[in-house]
């Protein structure tokens, strides 16, 4: 069972850039990533240096782009993208410091 977690951890995406990636913008982008590492919208607004109400806006523009759900639906187009992997690091430049 390791063996299988750590093989699809290890597969490189398959798929192709989704079409709704060049409807977000840089902002939206750098703010997905940090969704999908984990960060809060009070995490995302101190690494941004913006209030954490304005990081809320751009997470549901982010929902309504997407047509997500919730939060998780963000991470999972985040990892189909490929913005970030499947074991929730990054692969894009920009990553937030974590407040601590």
């Amino acid at each position: 069972m390791r063996r299988l977690i750590a093989s699809f951890l290890q597969a490189p995406a398959l798929a192709s850039k989704p079409v709704w990636l060049d409807s977000i913008t840089s902002r939206e982008t750098e703010v997905l990533v940090a969704v999908a590492q984990g960060l809060t919208n009070a995490e995302i607004g101190a690494a941004l240096h913006r209030s954490a109400a304005t990081a809320k806006t751009h997470v549901g523009r982010l929902l309504t782009k997407l047509g997500a759900r919730d939060r998780t639906h963000l991470v999972n187009a985040a990892s189909e993208a490929g913005l970030v992997d499947r074991g929730g690091g990054r692969h894009v430049t920009w990553m937030p410091s974590r407040a601590s």
